[in-house]
């Protein structure tokens, strides 16, 4: 089975790092795995996205045209992406930044108001959508997501691990 899953937002919110999250998840799964992100050349607030692939085969190539999943941090995303979300797949919308709704009525869309809670609970607000499509999705178990981000989160800021944890478990729980 493979899981094509594309993050897409701005600089800053986090897209790298999600995508880079769920490819280690996927090498901690035994799994087949790409990771392939894209952004422009801005530091911040330029267009970002990032494809992750995870296979229990060899993946013939790491681009993404049409997700199975697709997490939109924000409108130019959700706009650009929506449309490409294959019938029967998912997409995870942080409706503090999308006031949009999706009108495809062959896709299931998670509307979670992650910046919100994010500033609420000083938290990132693209590891409270992580949770939610870990929840929505069952691609990955909370140990293989701890282990996941203890190799992609540099050792001089391993602290914040059990705070993305805690962001994952607001995600997940997020009805």
């Amino acid at each position: 089975m493979t899981s094509e899953i594309l993050f897409a937002g701005f600089g800053g919110q986090g897209i790298l790092f999600s995508g880079k999250a769920f490819a280690y998840c996927g090498l901690i799964a035994d799994k087949e795995v790409s990771w392939l992100p894209s952004y422009g050349p801005e530091m911040r607030g330029g267009a970002a996205n990032c494809s992750v692939c995870i296979s229990d085969e060899p993946i013939g190539s790491p681009l993404i045209t049409t997700p199975d999943y697709l997490v939109a941090m924000n409108i130019p995303s959700f706009d650009k992406f929506i449309g490409t979300v294959k019938p029967g797949g998912k997409a995870f919308i942080d409706s503090t930044m999308v006031d949009e709704k999706c009108e495809r009525t062959d896709i299931d869309c998670y509307y979670v108001p992650a910046s919100q809670l994010a500033s609420e609970h000083n938290l990132s607000a693209n590891v409270i959508l992580m949770g939610k499509l870990i929840k929505e999705t069952g691609l990955f178990t909370f140990d293989e997501i701890r282990k996941g981000l203890e190799k992609c989160i540099p050792a001089s800021k391993a602290h914040l691990i059990d705070k993305n944890i805690e962001a994952m478990k607001i995600g997940y729980d997020y009805e």
